[in-house]
């Protein structure tokens, strides 16, 4: 049993969906759960149509909802040859659910409505690809991840239950191996125990790869990209980026946790506590060797590992009365940055002042602010970046920081990070 995932940008095209289809027939003695994003950019796009419903711009909510519609249903045409086929009936069954939001008047709060209306994305790719699968030969069983995923009411960023969600991945969705070697689910989405549809977090279907791999025992997760596999820093915001063929759990959870984009933070837990390797291979070269991340990789042979995270806050919280932050008063602080859905990057306390790097969300910093400035001045310095950097050596610093004025700086041994702000333009 094998996991993969393939992301929004292997399906960009008609010709790479085709090629996501030769990347699984060159496995044809393998039992394969195959996880798939939604289409492209559908995520952003499905985004705008979350907004503007709250907003209650709903004629424009509802217009570019049919954009999305008639996107999928030209790609469903154009690789299946025809509008005769019971997919199309399925399509129009998913956008009649988003149409039914979109009917309503909002009464609950955001990320609500967010988790019922941008999930839909990989239900459109899901049951698109594996249609088309089937008629090209690629027998497939199609499956709703939100009748096998249960989660809590945490939208926007749910929290699986493991115990209810592998009752139902061993009574729906191991029984499909019996009839075929590949059964095709979505990632990023699942249900509460009232069948509302959530969320998993942004970019969450490596993590939902990840949960499959567990809860079946796979003998390996790979996620397919555009990029050769793993390298020691972004290539589009860094020049002469060092391919990683294998790295260990520890240090991919710590660049995740920092800010890196590769894979989603919460993928390798259920990984390690298994010991299933990680694959991170092309779809556009699949004998490409990629990376491997496991256990006993190591991580002496790594290059420094470089994370930097743009449009940065930095909030410093300063007791009105000018007693000491000590641990009672930092302890109501991450309440509330708790309370607001807050993560915080990096932190630094002084006698008087608490300070930290958050990403800049306006909204949430508004709430933020209210919230704290009861019992605090505020303070804040936008337009920051974030970098971290591990292994690092003498010079890199002083390269990456070239015309930067640090704000803070914090380091270990073997981890520096740096606040930094980009000089007036």
């Amino acid at each position: 049993m094998k996991v993969f995932k393939f992301g929004g940008a292997s399906l960009e095209t008609i010709e790479r969906i085709q090629q996501v289809g030769k990347i699984i027939q060159s496995f044809p003695d393998d039992k394969l759960l195959v996880v798939i994003s939604a289409m492209g950019k559908t995520t952003n796009e499905l985004e705008k149509v979350a907004q503007n419903y709250f907003m209650r711009k709903r004629e424009i909510a509802a217009q570019l909802l049919y954009n999305i519609e008639q996107q999928h249903i030209q790609t469903a045409e154009n690789l299946l040859g025809t509008r005769e086929h019971p997919l199309f009936v399925q399509l129009q069954q998913f956008f009649t659910e988003a149409e039914w939001t979109l009917g309503e008047k909002p009464t609950r709060n955001y990320d609500y409505y967010y988790d019922q209306l941008v999930g839909l994305g990989e239900l459109l790719s899901t049951a698109i690809v594996s249609a088309y699968f089937n008629q090209a030969g690629i027998v497939n069983s199609w499956v709703d991840v939100r009748d096998v995923f249960r989660t809590d009411d945490n939208f926007r960023d749910a929290n699986i239950n493991w115990e209810i969600t592998e009752l139902q991945v061993n009574q729906k969705v191991m029984p499909l191996f019996n009839a075929v070697n590949i059964v095709i689910a979505q990632g990023f989405i699942g249900s509460t125990d009232q069948n509302e549809s959530v969320t998993l977090g942004r970019e969450g279907s490596d993590f939902s790869a990840a949960v499959f791999a567990n809860l079946l025992n796979a003998d390996s997760q790979t996620i397919w990209k555009d990029v050769e596999g793993l390298k020691n820093a972004d290539p589009k915001l860094f020049a002469d980026t060092i391919n990683i063929p294998e790295i260990a759990y520890g240090e991919v959870i710590e660049m995740a946790y920092y800010g890196a984009q590769v894979i989603h933070p919460k993928t390798i837990k259920p990984l390690q506590n298994k010991q299933i390797p990680l694959y991170v291979k092309c779809f556009l070269d699949k004998d490409l060797p990629g990376t491997v991340i496991r256990q006993d990789a190591d991580n002496r042979k790594l290059p420094p590992l470089i994370v930097l995270k743009k449009n940065q806050v930095l909030i410093s919280i300063t007791s009105r009365d000018f007693s000491f932050i000590t641990e009672d008063r930092i302890s109501d602080i991450y309440e509330i940055f708790h309370d607001k859905k807050i993560k915080i990057n990096l932190t630094q306390n002084a006698a008087i002042t608490f300070s930290c790097c958050i990403d800049n969300n306006p909204e949430k910093i508004e709430l933020l602010i209210k919230a704290l400035h009861e019992g605090f001045k505020i303070s804040y310095n936008e337009g920051l970046e974030l970098l971290t950097v591990r292994h690092y050596k003498n010079g890199l610093l002083e390269e990456l920081t070239k015309g930067r004025k640090v704000l803070l700086e914090q380091r270990s041994d073997n981890t520096v990070q740096l606040v930094m702000k980009l000089p007036p333009q």
